[in-house]
């Protein structure tokens, strides 16, 4: 297939696919491929599919309900072209059913799951069902092969043995921690390379007392933020971005199973969450996770002030290099050909997914 007249970052490009692989890109109208195995994208842009690496569901389906078939579907046709479905803070069973659960449906592709506790600090627990809240247990973590990366409170003794230990298994984001700038340090000095949801569920960052944000700037990590627009304010996000740059940022959606849907009450982690205007609590008032998509997020990004080029990056290219993901992230030869086609409103009218479409407006 050529998808020809393609704006590929101010330039007019065809690009070539061949088995789910981009395998050309030229410049326009230089194909001599047969007229029939052509796609005209008309100039539109086009960018990289999203990569979530912090989704808990949509569309009325729940990572922990371990059933992938319509989430995967529903991902996939809103843009995020590779997920880590990211689990809650519940007991061994239900964890363990998602990361055995079967994933290999049409739509997003799911490399391995992102385990968002048990192993944080109560205190900090958020959205989370404290309830499950406990310390890092090695024989538990043996059984779960398909976590890919883990969010983690390192202020407990048992934790920052766990990350010292499985530093090199497993990506290790710090998060719902009460941890202090020199813990965070140490963590990230044990193996931990980034912050879930920066700003949110962690210390903040003072001038005398810079917590986990200080941390991961003196430490060279990551950070994941959502910018949602409710999570963390804008001048926050700028703030981040400017200080962190798009190599080292990461946008998140940390969508939930109402993202999709309208107003109302929804079960999330074992307890009822209520959806008002688009924002989700718990009972006690805390903020839950988000109701947009990721590309919703980059959307909104962008408004804040990001360029978009950059904001595409900071979801596509910059996870895949966290995550080792090295056949996606970008357009580019010999890399999958997971590729969002976009127009002028920033709206997304095709998905494509190692080279096939997989949703046309």
């Amino acid at each position: 297939m050529l998808l020809k007249n393609c704006n590929l970052k101010g330039k007019l490009v065809d690009i070539y696919v061949n088995d789910g692989k981009i395998d050309r890109i030229i410049p326009a109208g230089s194909s001599k491929l047969r007229e029939d195995n052509t796609v005209d994208i008309a100039g539109k842009t086009v960018i990289p599919g999203m990569i979530d690496v912090h989704t808990h569901g949509c569309c009325g389906d729940d990572t922990m309900e371990a059933e992938f078939k319509k989430l995967l579907d529903e991902w996939g046709k809103h843009g995020t072209t590779t997920v880590y479905p990211t689990t809650m803070t519940m007991d061994y069973e239900s964890i363990k059913a998602v990361n055995d659960a079967k994933t290999d449906w049409p739509g997003a592709q799911v490399p391995g799951f992102h385990m968002e506790g048990p192993y944080i600090n109560e205190s900090k627990k958020g959205a989370q069902n404290g309830k499950f809240v406990r310390e890092a247990s090695d024989e538990e973590f043996a059984k779960l092969d398909r976590m890919k990366l883990i969010t983690i409170a390192p202020e407990f003794e048992a934790n920052m043995e766990f990350i010292k230990k499985h530093a090199n298994d497993v990506v290790i984001c710090v998060g719902h921690t009460a941890a202090d700038y020199s813990t965070t340090v140490e963590a990230f000095k044990n193996g931990a390379s980034c912050l879930t949801h920066t700003f949110n569920a962690m210390p903040p960052f003072m001038h005398r007392d810079p917590g986990p944000v200080g941390a991961a700037l003196t430490e060279n990590g990551y950070v994941h933020v959502i910018t949602d627009g409710l999570h963390v304010h804008r001048a926050a996000v700028l703030m981040l971005y400017r200080t962190f740059g798009p190599d080292k940022m990461i946008i998140i959606s940390d969508s939930l199973r109402a993202t999709g849907l309208p107003d109302g009450e929804y079960m999330f982690g074992g307890q009822p969450i209520y959806v008002n205007d688009g924002v989700c609590r718990v009972a006690s008032g805390a903020l839950a996770g988000s109701t947009s998509f990721l590309y919703d997020c980059v959307r909104s990004a962008h408004k804040m002030g990001i360029p978009f080029d950059d904001a595409v990056k900071m979801a596509t290219e910059t996870p895949a290099k966290q995550m080792g993901l090295n056949d996606r992230g970008r357009i580019a030869e010999g890399l999958n050909a997971d590729i969002l086609v976009i127009n002028d409103d920033l709206e997304i009218e095709k998905v494509m997914i190692k080279g096939e479409f997989y949703y046309e407006r």
